[in-house]
Protein backbone atom coordinates (compact mmCIF):
# COMPACT_ATOMS: atom_id res chain seq x y z
CA UNK A 1 0.00 0.00 0.00
CA UNK A 2 1.45 3.41 -1.04
CA UNK A 3 1.89 5.92 1.48
CA UNK A 4 -0.22 8.57 -0.02
CA UNK A 5 -2.81 6.17 -0.52
CA UNK A 6 -2.50 4.96 3.55
CA UNK A 7 -2.43 8.82 4.72
CA UNK A 8 -6.10 9.10 2.53
CA UNK A 9 -7.31 5.96 4.19
CA UNK A 10 -6.58 6.65 7.39
CA UNK A 11 -8.11 10.25 7.29
CA UNK A 12 -11.22 8.63 5.87
CA UNK A 13 -10.51 10.44 2.63
CA UNK A 14 -10.73 7.31 0.05
CA UNK A 15 -12.79 4.14 -0.01
CA UNK A 16 -12.54 0.90 -1.34
CA UNK A 17 -15.29 -0.37 -3.23
CA UNK A 18 -14.77 -4.29 -2.81
CA UNK A 19 -16.97 -4.46 -6.21
CA UNK A 20 -14.78 -2.87 -8.12
CA UNK A 21 -13.57 -4.76 -11.15
CA UNK A 22 -9.64 -4.07 -11.68
CA UNK A 23 -8.23 -2.58 -14.93
CA UNK A 24 -4.80 -2.75 -16.97
CA UNK A 25 -3.34 0.77 -16.01
CA UNK A 26 -1.14 1.91 -19.14
CA UNK A 27 2.83 1.49 -18.03
CA UNK A 28 3.43 5.17 -19.10
CA UNK A 29 0.31 6.50 -16.96
CA UNK A 30 1.25 9.48 -15.18
CA UNK A 31 2.01 9.16 -11.65
CA UNK A 32 0.47 12.99 -10.76
CA UNK A 33 -1.04 14.67 -13.03
CA UNK A 34 -2.37 18.10 -12.55
CA UNK A 35 -6.39 18.69 -14.34
CA UNK A 36 -5.84 21.79 -17.05
CA UNK A 37 -8.74 23.83 -18.56
CA UNK A 38 -9.85 22.61 -21.57
CA UNK A 39 -9.46 18.54 -20.13
CA UNK A 40 -12.26 16.52 -20.53
CA UNK A 41 -13.12 13.16 -18.54
CA UNK A 42 -12.31 11.34 -21.55
CA UNK A 43 -9.27 12.78 -22.36
CA UNK A 44 -7.70 12.25 -19.13
CA UNK A 45 -8.62 8.69 -18.62
CA UNK A 46 -7.00 7.73 -21.84
CA UNK A 47 -3.42 9.11 -20.06
CA UNK A 48 -4.59 6.05 -17.55
CA UNK A 49 -6.27 2.78 -19.27
CA UNK A 50 -7.13 2.16 -23.17
CA UNK A 51 -10.76 1.49 -21.93
CA UNK A 52 -11.71 4.93 -21.02
CA UNK A 53 -15.00 4.48 -21.07
CA UNK A 54 -14.77 2.15 -18.22
CA UNK A 55 -12.77 4.91 -16.21
CA UNK A 56 -14.79 4.52 -12.89
CA UNK A 57 -13.44 0.79 -12.75
CA UNK A 58 -9.55 2.17 -12.02
CA UNK A 59 -10.72 4.91 -9.53
CA UNK A 60 -10.99 4.41 -5.79
CA UNK A 61 -13.66 7.05 -4.50
CA UNK A 62 -12.53 9.64 -2.62
CA UNK A 63 -15.61 10.22 0.81
CA UNK A 64 -15.05 14.23 -0.63
CA UNK A 65 -15.54 13.04 -4.11
CA UNK A 66 -18.47 10.85 -4.32
CA UNK A 67 -19.10 11.35 -8.43
CA UNK A 68 -15.52 10.49 -10.11
CA UNK A 69 -17.02 12.39 -13.20
CA UNK A 70 -17.28 15.37 -11.20
CA UNK A 71 -13.19 16.95 -11.02
CA UNK A 72 -11.85 20.23 -11.75
CA UNK A 73 -9.13 22.29 -12.74
CA UNK A 74 -6.06 22.01 -10.35
CA UNK A 75 -7.22 19.09 -8.88
CA UNK A 76 -4.37 16.60 -8.83
CA UNK A 77 -4.91 13.19 -9.82
CA UNK A 78 -2.33 10.26 -8.43
CA UNK A 79 -1.95 6.24 -8.63
CA UNK A 80 -2.44 4.41 -5.44
CA UNK A 81 -1.72 0.49 -4.90
CA UNK A 82 -3.46 -1.56 -2.96
CA UNK A 83 -3.64 -5.19 -2.32
CA UNK A 84 -1.19 -5.24 -5.79
CA UNK A 85 -3.62 -3.13 -7.84
CA UNK A 86 -3.13 0.31 -8.99
CA UNK A 87 -5.48 2.69 -9.19
CA UNK A 88 -6.20 6.41 -9.88
CA UNK A 89 -7.95 9.27 -7.43
CA UNK A 90 -7.77 12.57 -6.20
CA UNK A 91 -5.21 13.12 -3.95
CA UNK A 92 -5.06 16.79 -4.14
CA UNK A 93 -8.16 19.50 -4.45
CA UNK A 94 -7.71 22.36 -6.32
CA UNK A 95 -9.45 25.82 -5.61
CA UNK A 96 -12.40 25.07 -8.25
CA UNK A 97 -13.34 22.31 -7.07
CA UNK A 98 -14.06 24.24 -3.10
CA UNK A 99 -16.21 26.47 -5.11
CA UNK A 100 -20.08 26.22 -4.28
CA UNK A 101 -22.79 27.71 -5.63
CA UNK A 102 -24.99 29.55 -3.70
CA UNK A 103 -27.94 31.08 -6.25
CA UNK A 104 -28.09 32.49 -9.88
CA UNK A 105 -24.86 34.34 -10.11
CA UNK A 106 -23.62 34.33 -6.64
CA UNK A 107 -20.33 31.82 -6.04
CA UNK A 108 -18.79 31.51 -2.85
CA UNK A 109 -15.12 30.08 -2.14
CA UNK A 110 -14.94 27.66 1.03
CA UNK A 111 -12.67 24.88 2.20
CA UNK A 112 -15.80 22.23 2.35
CA UNK A 113 -17.06 19.48 -0.18
CA UNK A 114 -18.67 20.63 -2.96
CA UNK A 115 -22.37 20.94 -2.23
CA UNK A 116 -23.99 20.50 -6.18
CA UNK A 117 -22.34 20.63 -9.46
CA UNK A 118 -21.22 23.85 -11.09
CA UNK A 119 -20.35 25.01 -14.14
CA UNK A 120 -16.43 24.77 -13.82
CA UNK A 121 -16.26 20.79 -13.56
CA UNK A 122 -14.91 19.37 -16.47
CA UNK A 123 -17.09 17.71 -19.22
CA UNK A 124 -16.87 14.10 -20.07
CA UNK A 125 -16.41 15.06 -23.96
CA UNK A 126 -15.77 18.27 -25.82
CA UNK A 127 -18.74 20.16 -26.19
CA UNK A 128 -17.51 22.54 -28.69
CA UNK A 129 -17.90 19.33 -31.17
CA UNK A 130 -21.56 18.49 -30.31
CA UNK A 131 -23.23 22.19 -28.99
CA UNK A 132 -24.87 22.95 -32.53
CA UNK A 133 -26.24 19.08 -32.38
CA UNK A 134 -27.63 19.73 -29.21
CA UNK A 135 -29.26 23.08 -30.28
CA UNK A 136 -29.50 23.22 -33.78
CA UNK A 137 -30.56 19.75 -35.20
CA UNK A 138 -33.75 17.98 -34.30
CA UNK A 139 -35.24 14.72 -35.90
CA UNK A 140 -38.79 14.86 -36.00
CA UNK A 141 -41.40 12.24 -37.87
CA UNK A 142 -41.81 13.27 -41.52
CA UNK A 143 -45.63 14.28 -40.99
CA UNK A 144 -45.11 16.68 -38.02
CA UNK A 145 -42.71 18.69 -40.22
CA UNK A 146 -44.83 18.87 -43.35
CA UNK A 147 -47.79 19.78 -41.40
CA UNK A 148 -46.37 22.69 -39.29
CA UNK A 149 -46.91 26.34 -40.14
CA UNK A 150 -44.91 27.31 -43.11
CA UNK A 151 -43.32 30.82 -43.23
CA UNK A 152 -45.88 32.83 -46.02
CA UNK A 153 -44.25 36.16 -46.30
CA UNK A 154 -42.00 38.37 -45.37
CA UNK A 155 -43.13 42.02 -44.86
CA UNK A 156 -43.82 44.11 -48.15
CA UNK A 157 -43.79 40.27 -49.78
CA UNK A 158 -39.97 39.93 -48.96
CA UNK A 159 -38.88 36.13 -49.78
CA UNK A 160 -35.67 36.23 -47.77
CA UNK A 161 -35.70 37.23 -44.54
CA UNK A 162 -33.09 38.00 -41.33
CA UNK A 163 -33.29 38.82 -37.88
CA UNK A 164 -34.99 41.98 -37.06
CA UNK A 165 -37.92 41.27 -39.74
CA UNK A 166 -41.39 40.54 -39.43
CA UNK A 167 -42.76 37.40 -40.80
CA UNK A 168 -46.21 36.27 -41.72
CA UNK A 169 -46.60 32.45 -41.39
CA UNK A 170 -49.66 30.59 -41.78
CA UNK A 171 -50.71 26.77 -40.68
CA UNK A 172 -52.76 25.46 -38.35
CA UNK A 173 -52.51 27.11 -34.33
CA UNK A 174 -53.64 25.74 -31.08
CA UNK A 175 -56.13 27.97 -29.57
CA UNK A 176 -52.98 29.13 -27.48
CA UNK A 177 -50.33 29.78 -29.70
CA UNK A 178 -46.50 29.51 -28.26
CA UNK A 179 -45.03 32.86 -27.57
CA UNK A 180 -42.01 31.88 -30.11
CA UNK A 181 -41.27 29.16 -32.77
CA UNK A 182 -38.18 28.09 -33.65
CA UNK A 183 -37.61 28.09 -37.77
CA UNK A 184 -36.78 25.18 -39.24
CA UNK A 185 -35.75 23.46 -42.64
CA UNK A 186 -35.82 20.25 -43.50
CA UNK A 187 -32.72 17.78 -43.90
CA UNK A 188 -31.45 14.61 -44.63
CA UNK A 189 -34.61 11.79 -44.14
CA UNK A 190 -32.58 8.67 -42.49
CA UNK A 191 -33.78 5.64 -43.60
CA UNK A 192 -32.42 1.85 -42.07
CA UNK A 193 -30.33 0.55 -44.75
CA UNK A 194 -30.94 -2.79 -43.71
CA UNK A 195 -34.78 -2.55 -43.22
CA UNK A 196 -35.48 0.48 -45.25
CA UNK A 197 -37.23 2.05 -42.65
CA UNK A 198 -37.82 6.00 -42.51
CA UNK A 199 -35.95 6.67 -39.12
CA UNK A 200 -36.53 9.95 -39.25
CA UNK A 201 -36.45 13.31 -40.38
CA UNK A 202 -33.74 15.95 -40.22
CA UNK A 203 -34.96 19.46 -39.42
CA UNK A 204 -31.96 22.39 -39.15
CA UNK A 205 -33.18 25.13 -37.28
CA UNK A 206 -32.45 28.01 -38.72
CA UNK A 207 -34.20 30.98 -36.56
CA UNK A 208 -36.16 32.17 -33.63
CA UNK A 209 -39.22 34.59 -33.59
CA UNK A 210 -41.36 35.68 -31.35
CA UNK A 211 -45.37 36.12 -32.02
CA UNK A 212 -46.51 39.65 -32.26
CA UNK A 213 -49.63 38.82 -33.39
CA UNK A 214 -52.64 36.25 -34.20
CA UNK A 215 -55.79 36.62 -36.86
CA UNK A 216 -57.36 33.44 -37.47
CA UNK A 217 -54.50 31.06 -39.76
CA UNK A 218 -52.13 34.06 -39.81
CA UNK A 219 -49.72 34.78 -37.57
CA UNK A 220 -47.09 37.79 -37.25
CA UNK A 221 -43.76 37.28 -36.04
CA UNK A 222 -40.39 38.99 -35.43
CA UNK A 223 -37.39 37.09 -36.45
CA UNK A 224 -34.87 37.66 -33.47
CA UNK A 225 -31.86 35.78 -34.20
CA UNK A 226 -30.86 34.22 -37.61
CA UNK A 227 -28.39 31.68 -38.42
CA UNK A 228 -29.06 32.16 -42.70
CA UNK A 229 -31.82 33.52 -44.88
CA UNK A 230 -34.94 32.74 -43.51
CA UNK A 231 -37.07 31.86 -46.81
CA UNK A 232 -40.57 30.88 -47.66
CA UNK A 233 -42.16 27.64 -47.18
CA UNK A 234 -39.57 27.33 -44.08
CA UNK A 235 -41.55 25.33 -40.67
CA UNK A 236 -42.73 26.75 -37.80
CA UNK A 237 -42.13 24.29 -34.83
CA UNK A 238 -42.47 25.09 -30.89
CA UNK A 239 -39.16 25.83 -29.24
CA UNK A 240 -37.74 22.70 -27.03
CA UNK A 241 -36.27 22.92 -23.42
CA UNK A 242 -33.26 21.38 -23.81
CA UNK A 243 -30.01 21.75 -21.78
CA UNK A 244 -26.76 21.57 -22.63
CA UNK A 245 -25.30 18.39 -20.94
CA UNK A 246 -22.02 18.63 -19.15
CA UNK A 247 -22.03 15.22 -17.17
CA UNK A 248 -22.28 11.66 -19.37
CA UNK A 249 -21.38 8.89 -17.84
CA UNK A 250 -19.98 6.40 -20.30
CA UNK A 251 -21.42 3.27 -20.29
CA UNK A 252 -21.92 0.11 -22.17
CA UNK A 253 -26.00 -0.43 -23.46
CA UNK A 254 -28.06 -2.65 -21.13
CA UNK A 255 -28.76 -4.52 -24.10
CA UNK A 256 -27.10 -5.84 -27.04
CA UNK A 257 -26.83 -3.19 -29.70
CA UNK A 258 -25.23 -3.62 -33.24
CA UNK A 259 -26.45 -1.09 -36.59
CA UNK A 260 -24.59 0.97 -38.93
CA UNK A 261 -23.26 4.80 -39.41
CA UNK A 262 -26.03 6.83 -41.03
CA UNK A 263 -24.51 9.98 -42.07
CA UNK A 264 -21.41 11.89 -40.82
CA UNK A 265 -21.90 15.71 -40.22
CA UNK A 266 -20.74 17.74 -43.37
CA UNK A 267 -22.35 15.50 -45.69
CA UNK A 268 -19.07 13.92 -46.57
CA UNK A 269 -18.26 10.00 -45.92
CA UNK A 270 -15.01 9.93 -44.34
CA UNK A 271 -15.62 9.65 -40.56
CA UNK A 272 -12.63 11.17 -37.97
CA UNK A 273 -12.05 11.93 -34.51
CA UNK A 274 -14.68 14.30 -33.10
CA UNK A 275 -16.79 13.78 -35.89
CA UNK A 276 -20.56 13.56 -35.25
CA UNK A 277 -22.21 10.60 -36.69
CA UNK A 278 -25.81 9.64 -36.91
CA UNK A 279 -26.24 5.83 -35.90
CA UNK A 280 -29.89 3.57 -36.78
CA UNK A 281 -30.28 2.91 -32.92
CA UNK A 282 -32.02 4.79 -30.17
CA UNK A 283 -34.09 4.97 -27.33
CA UNK A 284 -36.17 1.69 -28.40
CA UNK A 285 -32.97 -0.09 -28.85
CA UNK A 286 -32.14 1.03 -25.55
CA UNK A 287 -29.49 3.45 -26.37
CA UNK A 288 -28.62 6.28 -23.92
CA UNK A 289 -26.97 9.43 -23.95
CA UNK A 290 -23.70 8.07 -22.81
CA UNK A 291 -23.87 4.72 -24.41
CA UNK A 292 -20.32 3.62 -25.64
CA UNK A 293 -20.31 1.47 -28.86
CA UNK A 294 -16.89 0.64 -30.39
CA UNK A 295 -17.06 0.57 -34.07
CA UNK A 296 -15.41 -2.43 -36.27
CA UNK A 297 -14.47 -2.22 -40.14
CA UNK A 298 -15.58 -5.29 -42.37
CA UNK A 299 -12.75 -7.44 -42.72
CA UNK A 300 -11.49 -8.05 -46.50
CA UNK A 301 -12.39 -10.50 -48.63
CA UNK A 302 -8.94 -13.29 -49.75
CA UNK A 303 -9.19 -16.28 -51.93
CA UNK A 304 -8.61 -19.43 -50.47
CA UNK A 305 -6.65 -21.05 -53.05
CA UNK A 306 -6.98 -24.68 -51.03
CA UNK A 307 -11.06 -24.56 -50.64
CA UNK A 308 -11.22 -22.57 -53.91
CA UNK A 309 -13.41 -19.83 -52.49
CA UNK A 310 -13.66 -16.37 -51.13
CA UNK A 311 -13.55 -15.99 -47.24
CA UNK A 312 -14.20 -12.47 -45.65
CA UNK A 313 -11.94 -12.30 -42.77
CA UNK A 314 -13.31 -11.46 -39.04
CA UNK A 315 -14.01 -8.22 -38.30
CA UNK A 316 -11.32 -5.78 -36.58
CA UNK A 317 -11.84 -2.83 -33.83
CA UNK A 318 -11.69 0.42 -35.88
CA UNK A 319 -12.71 3.33 -32.93
CA UNK A 320 -15.06 4.23 -30.43
CA UNK A 321 -18.23 5.91 -30.59
CA UNK A 322 -20.13 7.92 -27.47
CA UNK A 323 -23.76 8.73 -27.91
CA UNK A 324 -24.74 12.17 -25.94
CA UNK A 325 -28.38 12.31 -27.97
CA UNK A 326 -31.01 10.11 -28.69
CA UNK A 327 -34.23 9.69 -30.40
CA UNK A 328 -36.74 7.12 -31.00
CA UNK A 329 -35.72 5.38 -33.97
CA UNK A 330 -31.80 6.92 -34.04
CA UNK A 331 -29.35 8.78 -32.12
CA UNK A 332 -26.54 10.98 -32.44
CA UNK A 333 -22.97 10.16 -31.69
CA UNK A 334 -19.18 11.46 -31.28
CA UNK A 335 -16.30 9.30 -32.60
CA UNK A 336 -14.43 9.25 -29.36
CA UNK A 337 -11.15 7.41 -30.92
CA UNK A 338 -10.56 5.70 -34.29
CA UNK A 339 -7.63 3.39 -35.49
CA UNK A 340 -8.17 3.17 -38.70
CA UNK A 341 -10.21 5.14 -41.25
CA UNK A 342 -14.12 5.26 -40.97
CA UNK A 343 -16.67 5.24 -43.53
CA UNK A 344 -20.13 5.67 -43.45
CA UNK A 345 -21.74 2.03 -43.47
CA UNK A 346 -19.48 0.74 -41.09
CA UNK A 347 -21.01 -1.33 -37.97
CA UNK A 348 -20.81 -1.10 -34.59
CA UNK A 349 -21.99 -2.96 -31.70
CA UNK A 350 -21.39 -3.20 -27.92
CA UNK A 351 -18.60 -3.18 -26.00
Amino acid sequence: MSKTFKRLLLAGLVSVSASATALDVKSDAPKRYVVQEGDTLWGIAERYTNDAWQWPEIWYQNNQIKDPHLIFPGDELGLVTINGETKATVVKRGVASRTVKLSPGVVKLQPTARIEPIESAIPAIPLDAIRGFLRDHRVVEDDSLRKAPRILSGDDNHIVMGAGNKVYARGDFEQEPAAAYGIYRQGQVYRDPETDEVLGLEALEIGLARVTDLQGDIMTLNLERTNQQVAVGDRLLETEDRELIARYYPKPPESDVTGQILAVSGGVTQVGQFDVVVINRGERDGVEPGSVLLIEKAGTIVYDRVAGERVRLPNTRAGTLMVFRTFDKLSYALVMRTTSPLRVGDRFVTP
